[in-house]
C-alpha cells in the first residue's frame, strides 16, 4: 500500500511523465524552415524526447526527414551542403548533365510554355522554379526509409503526419501513408513556384495554403499529452519595407498564401517557440547557417519550460541506438524495373531505351541516376516526376516515372540593348510531338541594325541502342557592319561592310559520353557580300560585290559546362572540328577596287579548329583561360578584302564579332587569353581580362591583291578589357572599356543589357 502510495505521489509530481507523449509541430516558412534543424538539435542534446512529428511545407520536409531516421547534425550537413543549393535553385550536378541534348545558346530573357491539344486550344503552364534534382533526391533518399516502414507513416523511426492541401476543395489533406518522398514533394507545391504532384488521383498542394501551424492535426492524430509547437512563418517586416518593395514583391506575393501561424492554438499545457527570424525571408536558402541557430537558441532559451513541462528523457545514446536499428534494416538501392505512368506504349518503349533496361536484367543506382538525368536534359521531359518504391515481389526496387502535364509548345523572348547600334530583339518559338521518337520544331527571329536572322530547324530524336538526333535547318543571316560606331570613340574609322549569308544543313548528332556529342554536319552555301576596299563611301561610289556558293561538310566534337551562357566562371567549353569546302566564287569590282576584271573562280580547301574555355574558381575568385587554334590550307580569294572577311576570326570578348578586327583573321592561327573573375556578392563581378593572337599568314594589301605566299610574320595583336558585369533576371548588365590592337577598332566602351549573341557565320 505504502508502496503504491509513493508511485502516485511521484506520478503527481511529474506530471505523468513516466508515460508523457510528445508531438513536435513543425510549421511552413520557405527557408526559415530550416530553424527547425536547431529546434532538434537542441532538443536531442538536452535530451527531450519526440514521440511524434507533424510538418507542414519545408517544416513537413524536416519532419519527414528526422521521421526518416536521419539525425538533427546528418539533416543539418546535408542543408549545409553544396548540393543542397543546387536542389533549390533547380541546377543539376555537372556530373550528371547530358550535353546531347544541348541545342543553341539562345539570348531569350523570357521564356512561357503553352499546351497546345488537338483542338488548337492553348492553355499557358507555367513554374518559376525547376524541380529536377529536389525531386531526385527527396525519391533517392527516402526510399529506403520508406521501404522499412512499409510505407506506413507510423512505423517510421518517428511516427509522422505530413499535410498537404487540396485547392479545389480548399482543404487540408493529411498524409500517413504511402511514399513519404512525394508526401514531402508535395507539401512543398507553393503555387506558381513548383508543379504540384497527384496522390491518389488528386493534384496536392503546399500544406501551408490551409494550416501553415497543423497543432490541430497533432492533437487529433496522436493525441499527444505535450505539444511543442514551433513557428517560423512570422512577418519578415514590422514596418513597411520602402526602399526595398520593388524587389520584394514578387517574393512576397509568391507566399502570402502562407497564413502566419497563431500560438494561441497551442494548448495550456503545450510549448510554444517563435525563433528570431526577422529580416529573413522564404527564399534565403545561403542563409541556412544562420537560420539553424536561430532555430537552436529559441530553443535553448525556452528549455527551461520545456523541462518543466516534460519530465521524461531519452538519451542520445538511446537514440543513437534506436536509429542505428532502425536504418539497418535498409535495402540496398537494386532495380529491377521501371514503370511508366501516363505513356503510351511507344512513348514508353522510347524512355526505356534511355535507360538501357533493355538489355539487362537489373540497373544500379549509379545507372538510374545517370539515366534520369540523361532523360531530363532533354526539356520536354523535365516536368516528369520520379518515385522510388520496393517490390516485394521482383526483391528489387522499382523507379516510377509520371507523365505529368507537359507543354509542348514554348515562346522565348528576349535581346539586348547596347550603347553602340548593336541592340537586337529577339523572338523564338519550340513545338514538340512525342511519340516513339521526339520531334522538335524551331523558329528562331532576331531583328536589330546589325544583325538580322532567321532559323529554322526540325530534330528528330531517335532512341535506337545509342541516342541519334536528326536536324535539318534552315538559316539566314545578315550583317551590316557600317554604323556600329562607338558613341565614345567617333574618331574609329567606319567598317563598309555587308555580309549575307544562306545556309541549308543536315546535322547529325549523337553522344561522346555524357559530356560530349559528336555532330556530322553537311551544307549548302549561298553567301553575298558587298563591301569597301577602303573606308569610308561617298553616295556615288558602288561596292565590290562577292558571291559565294558550295558545300560544306564535316565533323564536330564538342561539350559545354559553363554555368552561364555569357560571362561564366566556372566550367568547361571544348570544341574542335574538322571540315572540307568546296566552293565557287563570283566577284564583281566595285568603285573602290584597283582593278575592274569579274572574276569566276573554284576553291576546295580543309580546316581544323580547337577551342577550349576553362574556369577555376576558389572562393570569390576565378580565373579562366581560352585557347584556340586554325591550321587550314584555305586559299585567297579575289583581293584582300574578300579573303580577309572570309578568313576564320578570334572572338575574345564580348563585342568581338560586331566589329571587324583586321588584326585578329586569319587562315592559320594561335590565340589564346586570361580571365579574372572578382565576385563581389551573388550578382556583381569584376572582370579583367587580357588576349594575345598570333597570325602565321600575313595579308598584304599589293596592287589590290594579298600576296600569294606563306609569309611568316613575328608580330603578334593585343587584346584587352575590363569592366563589372552584373546578372540579372533581364540578363547581364555590362559596362567595359575595351582595346584591341586594331586601327579600326582600337578602343570601345561598351554598356549593355541582356545576352549579347549572334549565330555563326556559314563559313565559321
Amino acid at each position: 500500500m505504502r508502496l503504491w502510495l509513493t508511485v502516485l505521489f511521484i506520478s503527481i509530481l511529474t506530471g505523468g511523465s513516466y508515460g508523457q507523449r510528445v508531438s513536435l509541430v513543425l510549421s511552413g516558412g520557405g527557408a526559415k524552415g530550416l530553424a527547425h534543424i536547431g529546434v532538434l538539435k537542441a532538443l536531442e542534446e538536452n535530451n527531450i524526447p519526440v514521440d511524434n512529428i507533424v510538418g507542414t511545407s519545408m517544416g513537413g520536409v524536416i519532419a519527414g526527414c528526422y521521421a526518416a531516421g536521419y539525425s538533427p547534425d546528418k539533416i543539418e550537413h546535408l542543408i549545409l551542403s553544396r548540393e543542397f543549393l543546387d536542389w533549390v535553385s533547380g541546377e543539376i550536378d555537372p556530373e550528371y548533365k547530358y550535353y546531347f541534348y544541348e541545342g543553341t545558346i539562345r539570348p531569350a530573357i523570357v521564356s512561357a510554355e503553352f499546351s497546345l491539344d488537338s483542338t488548337m486550344h492553348a492553355a499557358m503552364t507555367s513554374s518559376l522554379a525547376s524541380d529536377l534534382s529536389l525531386n531526385f533526391a527527396l525519391a533517392d533518399r527516402l526510399a529506403q526509409p520508406g521501404q522499412i516502414a512499409k510505407y506506413d507513416f507510423d512505423s517510421l523511426f518517428v511516427p509522422a503526419r505530413i499535410v498537404a492541401s487540396d485547392i479545389f476543395t480548399q482543404t487540408e489533406v493529411v498524409l500517413d501513408s504511402g511514399s513519404l518522398a512525394t508526401a514531402l514533394r508535395t507539401s512543398l507545391s507553393v503555387p506558381f513556384f513548383y508543379k504540384p504532384i497527384r496522390i491518389k488521383g488528386k493534384y496536392l498542394f503546399d500544406g501551408g495554403i490551409y494550416n501553415n501551424f497543423p497543432v490541430d492535426v497533432a492533437s487529433r492524430e496522436f493525441e499527444p499529452d505535450v505539444i511543442i509547437g514551433v513557428n517560423v512563418s512570422s512577418k519578415v517586416y514590422k514596418e513597411y519595407p520602402y526602399q526595398e518593395d520593388d524587389r520584394l514583391l514578387q517574393r512576397s506575393l509568391l507566399f502570402m498564401l502562407l497564413d502566419k501561424s497563431d500560438p494561441s492554438v497551442i494548448p495550456e499545457h503545450g510549448i510554444y517557440l517563435e525563433p528570431d527570424l526577422g529580416g529573413y525571408d522564404a527564399f534565403d536558402f545561403r542563409k541556412a547557417r544562420a537560420l539553424i541557430d536561430s532555430g537552436y537558441q529559441a530553443t535553448i532559451r525556452n528549455m527551461d519550460e520545456i523541462r518543466a513541462k516534460i519530465g521524461r528523457r531519452v538519451t542520445c545514446d538511446e537514440l543513437t541506438d534506436k536509429r542505428n536499428e532502425f536504418n539497418d534494416r535498409n535495402i540496398p538501392l537494386r532495380f529491377r524495373d521501371i514503370e511508366f505512368h501516363g505513356f503510351n506504349s511507344k512513348q514508353r518503349k522510347y524512355l526505356t531505351r534511355l535507360y538501357g533496361l533493355n538489355n539487362k536484367e537489373t540497373l544500379t543506382y549509379e545507372e538510374l541516376k545517370r539515366g534520369y538525368f540523361k532523360m531530363v536534359s532533354e526539356p520536354f521531359f523535365r516536368t516528369i516526376y520520379p518515385d522510388i518504391v520496393y517490390d516485394n515481389e521482383l526483391e528489387a526496387y522499382t523507379l516510377h516515372l509520371y507523365g505529368r502535364p507537359r507543354s509542348n509548345l514554348t515562346a522565348h523572348v528576349g535581346g539586348v540593348i547596347a550603347s553602340r547600334n548593336i541592340s537586337q530583339a529577339y523572338l523564338g518559338t519550340e513545338y514538340y510531338y512525342f511519340d516513339n521518337y521526339l520531334l522538335k520544331l524551331g523558329l528562331d527571329v532576331y531583328a536589330g541594325s546589325f544583325y538580322k536572322s532567321a532559323r529554322f530547324s526540325s530534330r528528330i530524336n531517335l532512341s535506337s541502342f545509342k541516342p541519334v538526333y536528326l536536324e535539318p535547318e534552315l538559316v539566314f543571316n545578315d550583317w551590316d557592319y557600317i554604323d556600329t560606331d562607338d558613341i565614345f570613340f567617333k574618331d574609329n574609322d567606319p567598317t563598309v561592310l555587308n555580309m549575307t549569308d544562306r545556309r541549308y544543313t543536315l546535322n547529325i548528332g549523337f553522344p561522346v559520353t555524357n559530356k560530349f556529342k559528336g555532330v556530322i554536319h553537311g551544307s549548302w552555301l549561298n553567301n553575298d557580300n558587298d563591301f569597301s576596299n577602303s573606308g569610308p563611301v561617298t553616295s556615288i561610289d558602288t561596292l565590290d560585290y562577292q558571291k559565294l556558293k558550295g558545300f560544306r561538310f564535316g565533323f564536330e566534337l564538342s561539350g559545354n559546362t559553363l554555368n552561364r551562357r555569357q560571362y561564366a566562371n566556372q566550367g568547361r567549353l571544348v570544341n574542335l572540328s574538322l571540315d572540307y569546302f568546296q566552293m565557287e566564287e563570283q566577284y564583281l569590282p566595285g568603285s573602290t577596287a584597283m582593278g575592274d576584271t569579274e572574276v569566276i573562280s573554284d576553291h576546295q580547301w580543309f580546316r581544323v579548329k580547337g577551342t577550349i574555355e576553362q574556369y577555376f574558381k576558389k572562393g570569390k575568385y576565378s580565373t579562366g583561360y581560352i585557347a584556340e587554334g586554325v591550321i587550314s590550307n584555305q586559299p585567297y580569294f579575289s583581293n584582300y578584302m574578300a579573303s580577309l572577311i572570309n578568313a576564320p576570326a578570334f572572338y575574345p570578348m564580348q563585342d568581338s564579332k560586331t566589329l571587324l578586327l583586321q588584326n585578329f583573321r586569319g587562315f592559320n592561327y594561335v590565340a589564346g587569353g586570361i580571365r579574372n573573375v572578382f565576385t563581389l556578392n551573388n550578382l556583381l563581378d569584376i572582370r579583367v581580362e587580357a588576349y594575345v593572337f598570333k597570325n602565321f599568314e600575313h595579308f598584304i594589301r599589293r596592287d589590290d591583291q594579298p600576296d600569294p605566299g606563306f609569309e611568316f610574320n613575328d608580330d603578334v595583336s593585343l587584346a584587352g578589357t575590363a569592366g563589372l558585369v552584373m546578372h540579372t533576371p533581364l540578363g547581364p548588365v555590362s559596362l567595359s572599356a575595351n582595346y584591341y590592337d586594331d586601327k579600326e577598332n582600337q578602343f570601345g566602351i561598351l554598356l549593355h543589357l541582356g545576352f549579347l549573341l549572334h549565330g555563326d557565320k556559314s563559313l565559321e
